[in-house]
């Protein structure tokens, strides 16, 4: 039988509070703050502590978030400096990308521990229920790493994880679903930190104009700039100067609104599982996109 949102609810409590402690992976997203949260609830702060992966790929914004709702918590914050960079892997770009960036990072983590005398304890991340329907290769290297995602343990998915945090007054309710900035390059381009930063730039001015879920997929002499459907009217018309010159100063050379609007995981749309490239073999996905996060979706 199918169980209730309050007995999920319930459940994950229960298997939180079974554990001695708690190191999560923190990024400041809506769901690894709602598991933040519901360890300090469950252990206690001085069993839980916060842990924020810090690379190119995250930009400062998401950092200064994150780094603020673990004071708010009142709980232990580590900011971690990973090199996935460095990972031949990673920076080839594959659509297995995320599997050599979660392993930096619960890598990362472990030698964090022995080094700086954290605890020992079971490393827990924000996986949810349906990311087992998505392209999700970051779930192998959890699983190689004997990491818990106790959200999708109990059955959470996204919309329950939104309710439970109006529910506790999180400040990240509403926020939108955030990918880290390597998921708007297609999958056969390289990946460095000038190319990251270019994205971070881009991202940067729709969010300083006021755009509330927003994208910049890049490909290559063109960006393609993905803003939520009821905001696709605002870029199109009075932004849009402002957007092509934005972009144009970036090194783009064409600037493209797509008109189908933002959606996660547009990059994996067309790819074929078991390839490591995309089908045209130009590393191009017919239609587009990651989805988290690889700090979160």
């Amino acid at each position: 039988m199918n169980s209730t949102y309050a007995e999920r609810i319930a459940a994950l409590g229960e298997v939180l509070g079974t554990l001695p402690g708690g190191l999560v992976a923190f990024s400041g997203g809506v769901d690894s703050t709602a598991l933040l949260w519901a360890a300090v609830v469950a252990l206690g702060r001085e069993r839980v502590v916060a842990v924020t992966a810090d690379s190119p790929s995250y930009p400062r914004a998401e950092l200064k978030e994150a780094s603020e709702l673990a004071q708010r918590f009142a709980v232990r914050h580590v900011v971690l400096q990973t090199s996935e960079l460095e990972r031949e892997g990673y920076r080839q770009n594959a659509n297995d990308r995320c599997y050599f960036c979660k392993t930096e990072l619960f890598e990362s983590v472990a030698s964090l521990v022995r080094a700086a005398g954290l605890p020992d304890w079971p490393v827990l991340y924000g996986a949810i229920a349906e990311d087992a329907d998505d392209h999700r290769p970051g779930h192998r290297a959890a699983s190689e790493h004997g990491v818990r995602a106790p959200l999708a343990e109990v059955g959470l998915r996204k919309d329950e994880v939104r309710r439970y945090s109006r529910e506790q007054g999180l400040p990240t309710a509403e926020k939108p679903s955030f990918a880290c900035l390597s998921s708007r390059v297609p999958y056969g381009t390289v990946i460095d930190a000038g190319l990251l930063y270019k994205l971070e730039c881009a991202e940067g001015y729709l969010r300083d104009r006021g755009f509330r879920q927003f994208r910049v997929r890049h490909h290559g002499m063109m960006c393609r700039i993905e803003v939520d459907g009821v905001e696709i009217d605002r870029a199109a018309g009075p932004e849009r100067v402002g957007i092509v010159q934005a972009m144009r100063e970036l090194g783009y050379v064409y600037v493209s609104l797509d008109l189908q609007g933002f959606r996660t995981g547009s990059m994996n749309e067309g790819t074929v599982p078991g390839s490591r490239l995309s089908p045209s073999g130009t590393g191009l996905a017919p239609t587009g996109e990651r989805g988290t996060p690889s700090h979160e979706s």
